[in-house]
């Protein structure tokens, strides 16, 4: 979906992604490895290039870069980068490239603002889900829909706007 925004739609995505490269133990992640564009490659900690064969795995979405053993053996670095197999391999996704795009503007000041203001967005919808029980539109087809959520954000205006008018304070009586 991700790709779909910034490739197909050319959308900048404003969402965060989830990662869940990180490894326990001391063990390097994915983020300690750094991928060249251009030569299509990692780079290992130890400055060593980690190609891939272009085979896909995982119901054809993912590259896997795999370090060779030649390079890995003499390595200071092997405990920390796999010190459970005879050399590295990093598993990239083939929407990764969309995915980095929306990790770069998640650091940006602009993606700060976009999340403060969708969350006002996002706390009406929710309003509206769970407070005026629009969790399920009951009438049929678009224009019953239409109909349901046009009625359901004009009572919650009518809400908004309820509390805005000033209660007029009671005068004592003499």
């Amino acid at each position: 979906m991700l790709s779909w925004l910034v490739n197909d739609q050319g959308i900048e995505p404003h969402i965060p992604v989830f990662d869940k490269s990180a490894l326990k133990g001391g063990t390097f992640s994915r983020d300690d490895f750094q991928y060249d564009h251009n030569g299509d490659v990692y780079l290992c900690p130890g400055g060593k290039r980690m190609h891939t064969k272009g085979t896909l795995v995982n119901g054809g979405a993912t590259l896997l870069y795999r370090a060779s053993k030649y390079d890995c053996d003499p390595c200071k670095l092997k405990s920390r980068c796999c010190p459970k197999g005879p050399a590295r391999k990093i598993p990239r996704s083939i929407y990764e490239g969309a995915r980095d795009m929306a990790r770069e503007i998640a650091r940006t000041d602009d993606y700060v603002v976009s999340r403060r203001e969708r969350k006002k967005v996002e706390m009406l919808f929710a309003h509206l889900k769970r407070i005026l029980k629009l969790d399920r539109l009951r009438l049929r087809g678009p224009s019953g829909a239409h109909d349901e959520f046009l009625l359901a954000a004009t009572a919650q205006n009518l809400r908004k706007m309820a509390k805005k008018i000033p209660i007029p304070q009671p005068v004592p009586i003499n």
